[in-house]
């Protein structure tokens, strides 16, 4: 059980740590940066190679941003397979659902705990 903490821990820091050296070392904005590795993540599962490798790192490879393309792209698989043409549009969302509501959630709670204020 250690183990597979200390795998996710490298797994997930070595991707994190990728898109850092690419945001410093790059003229690349961060947000570039971000949704490419969303888009690495998709194009990783349509290939069929990031299920693999999250099943072999778990949270590490599940919990980046790649991860969320992963999971965007076998909910479109998914709900093709089970709604046909319409699983395009539906699918990536529907998988994705639980996880964008959480941050909604608690987006929302921060801000009635905090008051915010400006930068500078």
């Amino acid at each position: 059980m250690i183990l597979e903490f200390l795998k996710a821990f490298l797994v997930g820091g070595l991707i994190c740590a990728a898109a850092q050296v690419l945001i410093d070392k790059t003229g690349m904005t961060p947000a570039r940066i971000l949704s490419g590795c969303v888009v690495l993540g998709v194009l990783l599962s349509a290939a069929g190679l990031y299920a693999p490798f999250a099943e072999w790192a778990g949270a590490g490879a599940t919990v980046p941003l790649p991860g969320f393309g992963h999971l965007l792209a076998k909910g479109v698989k998914e709900a093709v397979a089970e709604k046909g043409a319409l699983g395009i549009l539906t699918g990536g969302l529907t998988a994705a659902s639980g996880g964008i509501g959480a941050a909604m959630v608690f987006a929302f709670l921060m801000a009635l705990l905090f008051k915010p204020r400006e930068k500078g």
